[in-house]
């Protein structure tokens, strides 16, 4: 019985060591495509372009927005950021002013509230408030 729980504690701690080294090799490969210019997000969710590094104190410094920099730890870029592939959709014309946006005559109301007066709106919301209970 003993052998078997020294057996199943070398595995675990095999696999433990075995996770540790992918995770290791993928964080490095991650980190060789570092350079200014591409998008990357970070472990706690901001977006960004690299603007420069800083290999010797493992700072990176991030473009969030044009103008606003941000610098964080190498190891908080976690992720880079493939571009989405542009679908051409097509562009929807829009008018200079109002008037296209309508489909009825600009005299005619577009709903029966409003041609309603203000008694007649009281009354029918009271009425409506009695169908409730």
């Amino acid at each position: 019985m003993n052998i078997v729980l020294f057996a199943m504690l070398g595995i675990f701690i095999f696999m433990m060591f075995r996770r540790n080294k992918k995770t290791k090799e993928q964080q490095a490969t991650l980190q060789s495509q570092f350079a200014p210019g591409v998008e990357v997000m970070t472990s706690f969710g901001l977006f960004g372009r690299i603007v420069s590094m800083d290999d010797e104190e493992n700072k990176v410094v991030l473009e969030l927005s044009p103008g606003n920099l941000a610098t964080v730890h190498r190891q908080a870029v976690t992720k880079i950021v493939e571009p989405a592939a542009v679908a051409e959709e097509e562009t929807a014309v829009v008018p200079d002013d109002a008037s296209s946006l309508t489909t009825q005559d600009a005299g005619t109301p577009t709903s029966p509230a409003a041609v309603e007066t203000p008694d007649e709106t009281l009354k029918r919301l009271n009425d409506e408030g009695k169908k409730d209970s």
